[in-house]
């Protein structure tokens, strides 16, 4: 379980997939998913928190970020799980803790079903829960098959008003100004100026496919590791009481926090708040602060 404790950004080819993948910091390993349209890049602040007493790995999803696949299969939510599971396995990761917001924490519970011997702990933030359908999106997946829409997309997100709007980005953060600056540089422009980068979205959009996501009303029970919820509480697109409905479905859970003035991006925008909750949940943690003089009840 134990890490390099180097800093790394490399490329892993599995099968017809190239996984872009980010490691930083040193100790057990924790393993981030970034959701819909984003890369491992959005957890960047929460690592910072965390690298002190975690080996922590942020990759791109396929289809998101640097992530690509001549494979459309490889773009759904099992294809994801399979990719990263030869990934760890090829970078030798004996036992990791995952991390998963959005349809991340979706891809997250597929790898934590594929990958069960090795998944210590498990973290959910705001992500898709069996039964419901988020506002917007399922409208999305059926245009994604129309040719030029991308194009559309690529259009409509030069619009500061259409980012704003629940259409774009509107639902995911409390704070609206959190879409200028960072965010928008690391996520969005690379959108706009990239055809490729766009035609990977549409591709991924089309093969996250409901009808898988609404077994896990029953694969849930199957996932037997300590669970940990946390949520941010104003999210429109995974309603709290939904996700507290949700929760009732698995075996393990260790406690379910919310955050207030937080909606789907809540880790982008109370990143020591999360990096506290789970720096707490996974006992490496708390013994690696204690070690070192540090007290394991406070937040990083």
């Amino acid at each position: 379980m134990g890490s390099t404790g180097a800093s790394a950004e490399r490329d892993t080819r599995v099968g017809r997939a190239s996984v872009h993948w980010h490691r930083e910091g040193s100790g057990p390993p924790v393993v981030f998913l970034h959701g819909f349209p984003l890369s491992g890049h959005t957890w960047e602040a929460v690592v910072s928190h965390l690298r002190d007493r975690f080996t922590c790995y942020t990759p791109d999803l396929i289809g998101l970020g640097e992530s690509h696949s001549t494979a459309g299969d490889d773009h759904a939510s099992p294809g994801q799980a399979r990719a990263l599971h030869g990934v760890l396995s090829e970078l030798g990761i004996e036992s990791y803790a995952l991390v998963g917001n959005d349809t991340g924490g979706w891809v997250a519970r597929e790898l934590a079903l594929l990958d069960a011997p090795r998944v210590s702990h498990l973290v959910l933030t705001n992500t898709e829960i069996p039964g419901h359908r988020p506002p917007w999106i399922p409208m999305y997946q059926a245009l994604a098959h129309v040719p030029g829409f991308g194009a559309v997309v690529r259009q409509l997100l030069t619009s500061r008003t259409f980012r704003r709007s629940p259409l774009g980005f509107g639902n995911c953060f409390h704070d609206l100004t959190q879409l200028d600056g960072r965010f928008h540089q690391r996520f969005v422009e690379p959108l706009i100026a990239s055809p490729e980068r766009m035609k990977g979205a549409m591709t991924f959009l089309r093969h996250m496919r409901f009808a898988r996501l609404d077994e896990f009303r029953r694969l849930h029970r199957q996932l037997t590791m300590p669970t940990l919820f946390i949520w941010g509480t104003d999210d429109p697109t995974f309603p709290e009481a939904r996700a507290r409905e949700m929760m009732g479905q698995f075996p393990k859970v260790a406690a379910f926090h919310s955050i207030r003035n937080a909606k789907l991006f809540l880790y982008e925008e109370h990143p020591q708040e999360v990096a506290g909750f789970i720096g707490r949940f996974l006992p490496w943690g708390a013994t690696r602060r204690r070690s070192s003089g540090g007290d394991p009840g406070s937040s990083p």
